[in-house]
């Protein structure tokens, strides 16, 4: 009987106090457990891929002093991203009855399953982003996705393995997260209210506190997980959910609020800046609408001006130019050089070609937003120097082997000065054509044919190659090949110097050759890497100009694209008033120090000589010294900087105000 007494004393212990206490326990665990299996396959997810990156770019990481650091951020900034995601699951296991959760599993599920493969597919497509552009995926990749048709060729083409091992371990790992998922969710019970507020009192400050990752007045962001001065280490901290997230908040915010990003300075102290280092006399500005424009008299004065041709060299960075000690590539580029004057220390200001149309074509300054080109207050009444030669009774034309709808270009050229566009379209059938268009040797040979139709009459023709672009498409029996696989850039390099050499056999033969003024120059050099926060060695790009008066040489001071359209003037010896802030480098004082301006994501740099300041995204500006392709810290010159923010801000305050253009003009 006393046995008896204490085997039911035992049982009822385990069927009331016992399972009491680990129903508590049960119940947190079982109405979380879909949430945390979620959050802990987010988290295994990029620490994987990180891991991976940092394998691949270990010199760079091995560089770094406290480079572990970067998986602390990464953890912060994963579960920022993980937390956002887990909010609406969690209000619905909080609030929603218990059998309404297991009907919904499915759905629940799904939801779970979407985002592990949406952060799959955005961690795989990093790779190719990161080799192409030495950066997580940014705005970029949302200006590149709305050009379907060239851009989805040319990652097929350039990246089929990635594309295929892409498309299956996202199906693989989403299959796998929804299966988990629901067996999570079939297992789910049923709690009652205390046990409810009890997971919300625990779990919401967490929640809470894992989205926003800071104590401080705002919560983190990029420029937080910028812990060390090399780029790509800082970048792989993040998740390209992350990164994704924050350049498409960016972008809804407006261009002129780069004073958010870097600073604010007020009108009349920006303008002043930039007109004393632009060396535009102050007296010289007297129009108050347009507080920058301004007569730039031509020191090469002519009876007939020059007509001009500029040709823009897809992705030619100076690393591939033999005469400014690259790769012996450009054999025909290298012999020109020997006929006008080239510019050994030019700089790009960007990455894109984009970028490289609004500097040389409309002096426009960089901004960390989109490119002039494809913004909205820039579609009509915004300086070109196609608009301002149109007025002086210039035929105008952009001849061009692709779609001139790409990036914008047809619309932003038509309303701004171009009278007539040459594209794919207007090419013969049997061409040989690539993923960008037709190839440069018949885009080169249309130009020649376009040119000679304009006689007498004073011309200006844009053209722009595609041929040095991924997927490196060409003719076969052109050129000798340098390595095989034929498809690759140093082959595509080759091949558009040996069209450029082509045209320049042609057009000597033509009667508008002896009155033409020709610039050749890259819009961009190519894969931007570097330990520094901008690699300032890979904007180095190639640029000549070549025609009659210009004395064959070099100018070897440190000079802009943004610098060409008034250089270009003053040898065409137009007397002309416009609004740049580009320096005619013909005419620059002797002591001058030489300039150039970048902007690399959402970091601006101004390089003076051999000093540079550098402003960065909700980042203290810092500043160094560039010798031997290397950034060395040095101390902040707050007149430094301040001139620097007055370049890093000009280009927003003019888009908005609607300030970069010519005068209305007036009837004849």
């Amino acid at each position: 009987m006393k046995q008896l007494n204490s085997n039911a004393l035992s049982n009822r212990f385990q069927q009331t106090d016992q399972p009491d206490t680990l129903k508590g326990i049960r119940a947190f665990r079982g109405m979380l457990s879909p949430l945390l299996s979620f959050y802990v396959t987010g988290l295994l997810i990029f620490l994987f891929f990180r891991i991976i990156l940092c394998l691949i770019y270990f010199d760079r990481v091995d560089a770094v002093g406290n480079s572990l650091f970067l998986f602390v951020i990464g953890l912060r900034i994963d579960t920022v991203i993980l937390c956002y995601s887990l909010i609406v699951p969690f209000l619905s296991v909080i609030i929603l009855p218990s059998a309404y959760i297991r009907k919904m599993q499915g759905g629940f599920s799904f939801y779970f399953s979407l985002l592990a493969s949406l952060f799959v597919f955005l961690e795989i497509s990093t790779f190719p982003f990161m080799e192409e552009f030495y950066t997580r995926p940014d705005r970029l990749f949302y200006e590149h996705m709305v050009q379907v048709r060239e851009v989805f060729t040319t990652i097929w083409k350039g990246y089929p393995g990635t594309v295929l091992i892409g498309l299956a371990a996202t199906s693989i790992i989403g299959r796998l997260v929804f299966s988990f998922s629901q067996k999570r969710f079939s297992e789910y019970g049923s709690y009652q209210l205390m046990q409810r507020g009890i997971v919300v009192f625990i779990i919401v400050p967490f929640l809470f506190m894992g989205a926003r990752s800071s104590l401080k007045h705002r919560p983190i962001n990029v420029s937080d997980t910028m812990f060390s001065t090399s780029h790509i280490v800082n970048q792989l901290g993040l998740n390209s959910t992350y990164s994704l997230i924050s350049a498409y908040i960016d972008m809804k915010r407006p261009e002129k609020d780069a004073g958010r990003l870097y600073g604010t300075m007020d009108p009349p102290e920006l303008l002043e800046r930039i007109r004393k280092t632009a060396f535009i006399p102050p007296e010289a500005c007297q129009n108050p609408q347009i507080p920058l424009l301004h007569l730039q008299p031509s020191h090469s004065p002519q009876q007939r001006p020059y007509n001009l041709v500029i040709i823009i060299e897809e992705s030619l960075g100076a690393e591939y130019v033999g005469c400014l000690d690259g790769l012996p590539l450009t054999p025909s580029f290298d012999e020109l050089t020997k006929e006008g004057l080239l510019f050994t220390r030019l700089f790009a200001t960007g990455t894109r070609t984009a970028r490289g149309i609004e500097a040389v074509v409309s002096g426009f300054l960089p901004t960390p937003g989109k490119s002039t080109i494809k913004l909205e207050r820039s579609r009509t009444n915004f300086f070109t120097i196609a608009e301002l030669l149109r007025r002086y009774g210039y035929a105008t034309a952009f001849i061009y082997g692709g779609n001139s709808h790409f990036d914008n270009m047809r619309e932003f050229f038509k309303n701004n000065g171009i009278q007539k566009i040459y594209e794919e379209k207007d090419f013969e059938e049997h061409i040989f054509r690539g993923t960008w268009g037709v190839s440069d040797e018949y885009l080169f040979l249309k130009a020649n044919e376009v040119l000679k139709t304009y006689g007498d009459q004073p011309f200006f023709a844009l053209i722009l190659t595609t041929s040095n672009h991924t997927p490196f498409e060409f003719p076969d029996g052109r050129i000798e090949l340098c390595e095989e696989p034929k498809k690759t850039r140093h082959n595509a390099v080759k091949y558009a110097d040996y069209s450029l050499g082509k045209f320049f056999e042609a057009a000597k033969q033509e009667s508008y050759h002896r009155n033409t003024l020709y610039l050749i120059i890259a819009d961009h050099g190519t894969r931007l890497e570097g330990e520094d926060l901008i690699p300032i060695h890979k904007f180095h790009i190639p640029g000549l100009i070549m025609g009659p008066n210009v004395l064959p040489g070099t100018y070897d001071k440190i000079a802009s694209l943004i610098d060409m359209a008034p250089t270009l003037l003053d040898f065409m010896g137009i007397n002309a008033e416009h609004p740049l802030v580009g320096r005619s480098l013909l005419t620059l004082p002797e002591n001058a120090a030489g300039r150039a301006i970048m902007q690399y994501g959402t970091s601006h740099a101004l390089l003076v000589d051999d000093r540079v300041a550098i402003h960065r995204l909700h980042g203290d500006p810092t500043q160094f010294l560039y010798k031997h392709g290397k950034l060395t810290p040095t101390p902040l010159d707050p007149e430094f900087d301040r001139n620097a923010l007055a370049y890093a801000l000009l280009p927003g305050y003019l888009y908005y105000n609607r300030l970069h253009r010519l005068p209305t003009e007036q009837p004849r």
